[in-house]
């Protein structure tokens, strides 16, 4: 694979929305009105610190990780992709690549597997549905 080449053909407007899809998928997923409440108790959170936490550097690391992580699988879905073959490779990814470490990652730090269904889900979630944008937007 020819990185300057497959950079090249990236749809740079595609990326920028699937990256604000995602962060408002993790918006929602991780909202008291889904698993927000949940997530929250299995890392041992509270309100406050919650609440105290400096959003612009969260927020604004979340959107340079998410751009940098749907820069790549554009690059990987390539210019001849379509809607389905960004599904596939974004539900690749995140089954087999980010799921598979983050459970690696969670049974020698013995964390639960709700916290895995969590956080996992999203990144299945998450990459299912920018590959999906990046696949179609040509």
């Amino acid at each position: 694979m020819n990185l300057a080449h497959s950079l090249a053909g990236i749809n740079w407007l595609a990326v920028v929305v699937a990256t604000f899809v995602a962060f408002a998928i993790g918006g929602l997923w991780y909202s008291k009105a889904l698993f927000g409440s949940a997530w929250m108790e299995e890392v041992g959170l509270t309100e406050e610190a919650v609440n105290n936490a400096n959003m612009p550097k969260t927020f604004g690391g979340t959107i340079v990780l998410q751009f940098l992580a749907v820069t790549a699988l554009a690059a990987l879905v390539g210019t001849d992709s379509s809607w389905r073959s960004g599904l596939y490779s974004g539900l690749l990814i995140g089954v087999f690549w980010v799921a598979t470490a983050y459970g690696i990652t969670y049974l020698f730090e013995q964390r639960s597997l709700r916290l895995f269904l969590i956080n996992a889900g999203y990144n299945v979630v998450l990459f299912a549905t920018a590959g999906t944008v990046v696949g179609a937007w040509h």
